[in-house]
């Protein structure tokens, strides 16, 4: 058994779609942001980040999206959720980590500045430039990582739910979703995937 932690509207939303589509038996356990509860010794003892999300496997606790991701397409082979092939498993990653280590932190600028300043016209400056870093990043996933009808290509794949959960976050960004035609497709596809009509409710 497999426990998820989540808060609303994080990036949880990703490993959260993909532990439905491997057909895991998990738990998933909220995290109060508002009440700071990830900040609490019993969370701490989880994540000493503070953050979600988090899974606690019966080896030991994971963290970081990309990590997650790759757990679960792995612990599930059968569902043929991550490639198998060295180069292609590589290329995966190489999206997803992107992913996390640009694209995330770029739309964190708009509301978590203070992760990166204390001054608060340094971090009015870098919300000032969410829109236009995240629309560069929505064109660059749209015309060089992505293949189509999925991630990957036509099999879907540990990297679907990762770029749903960015374009979800797209609009807030001031992203013009219509801008990007392949992005507004997967955007539909995985709105029909019942792995996500699952989830949604608990990240509103």
């Amino acid at each position: 058994m497999l426990t998820l932690y989540y808060s609303k509207m994080s990036c949880a939303y990703a490993p959260h779609i993909l532990l439905y589509d491997a057909g895991a038996e998990f738990t998933a356990t909220s995290v109060d942001f508002e009440t700071d509860e990830q900040n609490t010794p019993a969370f701490l003892a989880v994540n000493p980040k503070g953050r979600v999300p988090a899974l606690v496997t019966p080896q030991g606790i994971l963290t970081e999206n990309p990590a997650i991701l790759l757990y679960i397409a792995q612990s599930h082979p059968d569902k043929q959720l991550a490639p198998t092939d060295p180069f292609l498993l590589a290329q995966a990653q190489a999206f997803n980590m992107f992913i996390a280590s640009t694209v995330h932190v770029a739309h964190a600028h708009r509301h978590r500045g203070y992760r990166w300043a204390d001054d608060e016209a340094a971090q009015a400056s870098m919300r000032a430039k969410v829109t236009e870093n995240m629309t560069r990043y929505a064109q660059m996933i749209e015309d060089h990582y992505f293949i189509g009808p999925y991630v990957l290509g036509d099999r879907y794949s540990l990297c679907d739910p990762y770029l749903a959960l960015i374009i979800r976050w797209f609009g807030g960004d001031g992203v013009e979703l219509d801008h990007f035609p392949k992005l507004k497709q997967h955007d539909a596809l995985m709105r029909a995937r019942p792995s996500v009509q699952a989830v949604m409710p608990f990240y509103t």
